[in-house]
């Protein structure tokens, strides 16, 4: 059986959003508790849009560089969270909520994904995004060639994806899923229905070749 490449939406702050990323065939979404971002939503907001969601499709918690408590919070209001570590996190700050989690690695020449996975061997993943100044990838895509064949564990392609650019991603990476953001909104935080129904419908495409 062909590999269906998982689909995570990231960045959501809005009830249709996230109706429509779920309609879209989104099997995660992304709630990003980094008060730095301009997606950024506090606990409580991430806790009502977590409910919408239907069975089988997962809320994901972003951090970066959050206390203890922070993280508590989150899974306080979305206890079925996976978490997402985007910072400067050790491997011990990842394992210790002792929830699954992905490692944000922050691609550039030299970062060697398979000391990553190493350090992380209780990572549910390894989230690949582009290295830019500050967190994330700021919508930028990376070298796909710098992705060896080889890491132990499922890979996540994320950084500048978007319905243009996410069949070439799957096909020369084959990750186990991608991740967007900016590359499916209208403006910060604000998604486009139809542009996150295009890259569903990409991934599919890519997926069947």
């Amino acid at each position: 059986m062909a590999h269906r490449t998982r689909i995570k939406i990231c960045g959501l702050t809005r009830e249709p959003d996230v109706d429509d990323a779920v309609a879209s065939g989104a099997d995660a979404i992304g709630l990003v508790l980094y008060t730095k971002s301009p997606r950024h939503v506090d606990a409580a907001r991430a806790g009502v849009l977590a409910r919408r969601l239907p069975p089988f499709v997962s809320p994901v918690l972003l951090f970066v560089n959050a206390t203890p408590a922070e993280i508590d919070a989150g899974l306080q209001a979305v206890p079925n969270a996976l978490l997402q570590f985007h910072g400067d996190e050790t491997p011990g700050q990842c394992a210790a909520p002792g929830r699954p989690y992905l490692r944000a690695a922050r691609m550039a020449p030299g970062v060697d994904l398979l000391d990553l996975a190493s350090r992380h061997p209780g990572a549910a993943g390894l989230l690949l995004d582009a290295h830019v100044e500050g967190y994330g990838g700021g919508g930028k895509a990376f070298d796909w060639s710098l992705v060896p064949a080889n890491v132990p564990c499922p890979v996540v392609l994320s950084g500048g994806l978007s319905p243009a650019s996410v069949i070439d991603g799957v096909l020369r990476v084959r990750p186990w899923a991608v991740d967007v953001s900016s590359g499916v909104e209208s403006a910060k935080g604000i998604k486009d229905a139809a542009l996150m129904r295009r890259f569903c419908e990409a991934v599919r495409e890519a997926d069947g070749r």
